[in-house]
């Protein structure tokens, strides 16, 4: 059984910002630092901010924390810009870091993205 919780943005395309599956897990959708049309931040480092804002949102609204989460998926533009986007990612998660992979690709879905972040997360037991 899955649902979806209400935080995040709109999606820009055909799918769920997030679904919590099994009662348990949580799998959040790549959140990028754009909502479709709008100016981005200027820097990997922003935007990256911007991005864990939106992941802790819609973990907010399922009943998680970003101390929730297990695994993120990380994807760039510029694989360069690994040590500004680990900067704020680092400050962002608490220990134990979750899982991650690191991806440089060739473009984001809008002009502008330079980082793209998804997770899975575990909700905390109840009582």
């Amino acid at each position: 059984m899955t649902k979806q919780p209400a935080g995040g943005s709109k999606p820009a395309g055909a799918y769920s910002p997030g679904i919590i599956a099994e009662g348990r897990f949580v799998y959040v959708s790549g959140q990028g630092a754009l909502d479709g049309g709008g100016e981005s931040a200027a820097t990997v480092g922003e935007q990256t901010e911007i991005v864990v804002g939106k992941l802790a949102a819609v973990l907010e609204s399922a009943g998680a924390t970003l101390a929730d989460v297990v695994r993120c998926g990380v994807y760039l533009t510029d694989i360069r810009d690994f040590a500004a986007m680990d900067k704020v990612y680092r400050a962002s998660f608490p220990e134990p870091l979750p899982a991650r992979t690191t991806i440089g690709v060739a473009a984001l879905p809008l002009p502008g993205m330079l980082v793209e972040i998804d997770c899975v997360a575990v909700l905390p037991q109840s009582g």
